[in-house]
């Protein structure tokens, strides 16, 4: 069984703070008199490297209700990784659910909806065990725990359009380009989330050509929050998270490799030493590869050498893109799906980049990791840093010697390499933007976690609910 590991994050209005969390300082009577003065919502994130739950708390202070805060905690591994043992995978989200409810006052408990969102990374499994873990996970929320199951689509897998819109209202919603305060004529972020298995991307497009809109079909999400309506285009890219894009191009670079083994008359056997642009220059991973046809399992030595190097690395994740891919509707992005331009539509928009894009590039650009403001660097800055990067340890030390956090987080890291590579290649080939394109790094605003789950907890607050009994 995977080993579970555990930490906390709380916002900066923890709840320990308050006299009483069933007050709020926003008023002392909810708007709408049949509705409690405070809510709470619970919101489990099922990843494909951990679980993670957000404890949201609103007011109904005014006709729609209003966040206040977060409590944050997660735990690895992720639902995925208990193939097979679907009540060991329900049991390994009890120590988030335990902080539920140490936070959420006991009066409220039965009136506060749980939903778990199950990602990428459990759409990877096959139908039957991914069922049986949601069915687990199902029967251990209603038999040992007070708070009511979401009236629709409590736990599940969440499909992935609604994944990139929910993390798009989130960012937007905190960044008061929607909501409260928000007008038709407010102008509101691009949305990039990089996970493990899958890459969502969500924009709100305009045609300056009023004769021109949107194409319809399933990127199409016709949204209508806070008393706008916001015609959005979304796509979520299954394959192509950051785990995802290592394993294609290892893959990739393994039957490349074998290719020119087999070509080698003089070659006797096979060579599990196979070199590898994308890994630093001078470091050596030993990686599991899926080989030929029948997807066989073995370890290989790959070994960045004297060709690690951004440039040969880049010109293989080109190919696993697949920029050259058929378009059935122009105009295309990558892998022959259809995205309006960006050129076009959405000029000077703001960009934010999510999840795995933050964690990567954060660390090499701040000095301190204790700060988690948005930092905003043009696209092409993404490709000098992975140009350092795949040079080695000796352009480490020369590039980010004095920054402490930067060597700790590329020590024993030789795929860091092909991870910036990847972020760059996406963004700029993939996607189109410019190298001259700014954009903002994020992963909290105003002490509360970016990404899909407060968007889909804002949801929650707003449906239909039946407290439990």
């Amino acid at each position: 069984m995977p080993t579970t590991t555990a930490n906390k994050a709380v916002a900066t209005i923890a709840p320990g703070a308050e006299v009483d969390r069933t007050k709020t300082t926003a008023c002392t009577t909810p708007h709408d008199p049949s509705q409690p003065l405070v809510q709470y919502a619970l919101m489990i994130d099922a990843g494909s490297t951990g679980s993670r739950i957000h404890i949201y708390k609103f007011n109904n202070c005014q006709a729609q209700a209003t966040y206040e805060y977060e409590v944050f905690r997660q735990t690895r591994p992720g639902l995925s990784s208990y193939a097979g043992k679907p009540s060991a995978a329900a049991e390994s989200l009890d120590v988030l659910l335990t902080d539920a409810l140490e936070v959420v006052p006991e009066s409220l408990r039965s009136c506060t909806p749980v939903a778990v969102k199950a990602t990428a990374g459990l759409r990877l499994l096959g139908v039957q065990q991914a069922a049986d873990i949601l069915a687990a996970v199902r029967d251990r929320l209603q038999s040992k725990y007070p708070f009511p199951l979401a009236d629709k689509d409590s736990v599940v897998i969440m499909d992935g359009k609604d994944e990139g819109v929910y993390a798009w209202i989130t960012a937007n919603y905190l960044l008061h380009s929607i909501g409260p305060g928000a007008t038709s004529k407010t102008n509101t972020f691009a949305v990039l989330d990089l996970g493990g298995a899958s890459t969502q991307m969500v924009f709100e497009p305009v045609f300056a050509d009023t004769g021109k809109s949107l194409a319809d079909g399933e990127h199409k999400y016709t949204l209508d929050f806070g008393g706008q309506t916001h015609e959005l285009y979304q796509h979520s890219y299954l394959g192509y998270g950051l785990m995802a894009a290592r394993g294609s191009v290892h893959r990739l670079v393994e039957f490349m490799a074998t290719v020119r083994l087999s070509a080698n008359e003089d070659a006797d056997e096979v060579d599990d030493r196979v070199a590898n642009p994308c890994l630093s220059r001078g470091t050596t991973r030993v990686i599991e590869v899926k080989t030929g046809v029948s997807s066989v399992l073995r370890n290989v030595t790959m070994t960045g050498a004297d060709i690690g190097s951004y440039e040969g690395c880049r010109r293989v994740v080109e190919l696993v893109l697949a920029k050259d891919a058929i378009c059935q509707l122009h105009p295309c992005s990558f892998n022959g799906v259809y995205q309006p331009s960006l050129l076009d539509t959405f000029p000077f928009g703001k960009v934010l980049l999510l999840s795995y894009f933050y964690d990567r590039l954060f660390p090499l650009l701040a000095k301190d990791d204790t700060d988690p403001t948005p930092v905003s660097l043009p696209i092409s800055r993404i490709a000098e840093l992975a140009q350092d990067v795949c040079a080695g340890p000796k352009s480490w030390a020369t590039k980010f010697g004095t920054n402490k956090q930067a060597m700790e987080e590329l020590n024993d890291r030789p795929e860091y390499c092909l991870d910036l590579t990847f972020m760059y290649t996406l963004l700029r080939l993939g996607y189109e933007f410019e190298d001259d394109r700014m954009v903002m790094l994020g992963k909290q605003i105003d002490s509360t976690e970016l990404g899909w789950a407060l968007g889909a907890g804002i949801a929650l607050v707003g449906a239909n609910l039946e407290c439990k009994a």
